[in-house]
């Protein structure tokens, strides 16, 4: 069976809001692929196969990614993936994250939405299951049972989704039939350290099934990217039941929802325990899946010469070229063809600017190249330009970072009329989706092949990683931090190899040392009201600067309850050093910093940093003065119909179902705090 996954764009990968949000079904309403005769169909590995590549785009999609955003014409795709965190911004941000009186519970369904995809592989899985242990399916044995794996897996993704944004769910591995008694019965939330344990089992099936990512070269589900998954999956959940303990969100917690059913009378919970485990099943997890497979090399070349569009950086081209069947790196990609005409806008976005832009406490937490932070270190060349902030600075900022003297295009064709050099960042275009919000414009999934970045239509066809063997060595140290206090030789190895890849001092120590944590802007640095220690600020450091745009921080900054400090003072995101020096090039000339509606950059008077939320100080803009947070918000609110659901008798106080804590039951009502 040939590799799969080539026709989805990048927006689709980072805009799971998009797709899954705005559902309407729950577990009753989705009927299996229609053109499917369930009589005839599971009987080949092929059929299998058909039926696995059919759900392949619409399902891999990571929880928050890319969180609460309008889904623009205009998409930079995985650049715009970590938005509404403390690295990135989008222009208007989200009122709905970020002020107390937006967000609200729905009147329909919201959890229910998400067992839609539930009911495709409990569907799929049953009938595979069955015909296989009957013998009644056809074909190679090992195929086989490697796409009964490839299920196994997508309804693990499809149960961390509902875990990361609810937390206790109810655990449904066949499809239901329409019956009201059946319904109710299955409405019961599982705690969500046991539905974590069911995602984990699902997922060792997958590693034991599914073949190797060198038979697929990574374009379909491999043991290597279940087991990432796995230790994904699992540190989630080690480090939100150890940081959100006694909040609530936690089963045993004496104010946790779950202790008012009957169908939990008796149980106990022993949470450190749990929290061990789980930590114990990501660092094994993380093992399988880096295996002995060599980081990506990084030559430390900056970009092609002029004429030239790849082959310059290995490193770099991993997040631009067309194929990465041979990069091993890669446990997972997807594949676009401009002859198929399945391409993407990224390239062109990227390099034009998309209403977007990443923060101050981001590239102020990439290391110096002799390993010590900015503050320590007398490599530090300050940040009165983006050129001056990149100097002797972390390959991964130097790389994946545009500044005023990066060159843009090295096609000879783009000098006439656009230069090559990148200039400064347009922070205040006329147009507001071109706008680089906050300065500083991510240049990861760049490619400088002309044919896909010469004008705004959809040309891209660079490929896309989903799954790397970096985040499975990033796992392991961060498990092991947690759980020992330290890190041992394998996490030592990992986080070295990491380091000396980025062309900064492998001897991280030395960074420990020289942190102050106080000079730390990233919300990282705490995880509820404290202050983390710097041994595993710094692990967390490494997570963020190597996998940023990857869609990953808001799950991270939600399991670490980081976003505890925005709650009682607000948190004001800030961009590039403008009003030192920068604001003095000619392409700024009449530029609006008044505080009007017309303003396009802060005032001078906040401060010399951008504030891309503060141009415009009006009363209608809600977001100038900062981010707030609020309790309720680490989990989703159930809709009422959610709750109603739930009871024969449709009442919420006779359901199966309970309401997340310091949400109310009540429809299109706000959050309790």
């Amino acid at each position: 069976m040939k590799p799969y996954i080539t026709k989805i764009g990048l927006a689709i990968l980072t805009g799971f809001a998009a797709t899954a949000w705005t559902s309407c079904n729950d577990q009753l309403d989705l009927e299996p692929i229609t053109q499917i005769t369930p009589d005839m169909y599971y009987r080949s590995a092929d059929q299998l196969a058909n039926y696995v590549n059919a759900y392949y785009n619409a399902h891999l999609a990571n929880p928050f990614s890319g969180a609460m955003y309008h889904q623009a014409a205009y998409n930079d795709g995985l650049n715009r993936s970590d938005i509404n965190t403390d690295i990135a911004c989008i222009g208007g941000g989200s009122t709905t994250l970020f002020t107390p009186d937006h967000w609200q519970v729905s009147d329909g369904k919201s959890l229910q939405s998400y067992y839609a995809l539930v009911r495709v592989w409990n569907n799929f899985l049953t009938r595979a299951e069955e015909n296989y242990a009957a013998g009644e399916i056809t074909g190679s044995d090992d195929a086989i049972r490697n796409y009964i794996g490839e299920g196994y897996f997508f309804r693990a993704l499809a149960y961390y989704r509902i875990l990361a944004l609810y937390g206790d769910a109810p655990i449904i591995t066949e499809v239901l039939p329409d019956i009201d008694e059946v319904i109710v019965e299955n409405s019961k939330r599982a705690p969500r350290n046991e539905v974590a344990r069911f995602i984990l089992s699902d997922l060792d099936k997958a590693i034991s099934m599914c073949y190797s990512r060198s038979t697929f070269k990574g374009q379909r589900i491999s043991r290597e990217a279940a087991a990432l998954l796995k230790s994904r999956v699992a540190l989630f959940e080690a480090t939100f039941e150890k940081y959100h303990r006694g909040s609530g969100r936690v089963p045993g917690d004496s104010n946790w929802p779950g202790a008012s059913k009957s169908y939990n009378s008796g149980k106990s919970f022993d949470i450190a325990g749990e929290i061990d485990f789980f930590l114990t099943e990501a660092m094994s997890a993380a093992k399988i899946a880096v295996g002995s497979t060599p980081l990506t090399a990084n030559n430390r070349v900056l970009e092609p010469a002029l004429g030239s569009i790849s082959g310059f950086n290995p490193y770099f081209e991993m997040y631009s070229q067309a194929s990465l069947a041979n990069v091993d790196e890669v446990l997972l990609w997807k594949e676009y063809s401009a002859e198929l005409n399945v391409k993407h806008n990224a390239p062109y976005r990227t390099v034009l600017g998309c209403n977007d832009g990443m923060t101050r406490p981001f590239v102020e937490g990439f290391l110096m190249t002799d390993g010590k932070p900015w503050y320590a270190s007398n490599l530090y060349q300050g940040d009165k330009s983006i050129d001056a902030t990149k100097v002797n600075r972390d390959y991964r900022a130097q790389l994946f970072l545009w500044s005023e003297s990066t060159t843009a295009y090295t096609d000879p064709r783009f000098n006439d009329d656009y230069g090559m050099a990148f200039g400064v960042p347009d922070i205040n275009d006329h147009l507001p989706e071109t706008r680089a919000i906050t300065g500083y414009q991510s240049r990861k999934y760049y490619t400088y092949d002309y044919a896909q970045t010469w004008h705004d239509q959809i040309l891209g066809v660079n490929a896309c990683p989903i799954f790397r063997t970096a985040e499975a060595m990033l796992n392991y140290m961060e498990a092991c931090v947690e759980k020992t206090g330290n890190v041992d030789g394998t996490a030592s190895d990992y986080w070295r190899q990491l380091r000396t890849r980025a062309g900064v001092d492998p001897d991280f120590n030395a960074t420990v040392a020289a942190t102050d944590m106080s000079k730390e802007l990233q919300l990282s640095v705490y995880s509820g009201q404290e202050m983390v220690s710097a041994l595993l600020f710094n692990v967390r450091r490494e997570r963020v600067c190597e996998t940023f745009n990857e869609g990953l921080r808001m799950a991270d900054l939600i399991r670490w309850r980081s976003f505890d400090r925005m709650i009682t003072t607000k948190w004001i995101p800030e961009g590039v050093n403008f009003w030192d020096e920068m604001y003095q090039d000619e392409h700024y000339d009449g530029i609006i910093s008044d505080g009007s509606t017309n303003s396009t950059v802060s005032s001078p008077t906040l401060g010399k940093y951008v504030r891309p939320y503060s141009a415009s100080m009006s009363n209608t803009n809600e977001l100038r003065d900062g981010y707030k947070w609020m309790e309720a918000f680490y989990l989703y609110p159930l809709g009422y119909v959610d709750l109603t659901s739930g009871s024969t008798d449709r009442t919420v106080e006779n359901s199966n179902m309970y309401q997340n804590i310091n949400w109310p039951n009540e429809g299109g009502s706000k959050a309790l705090k």
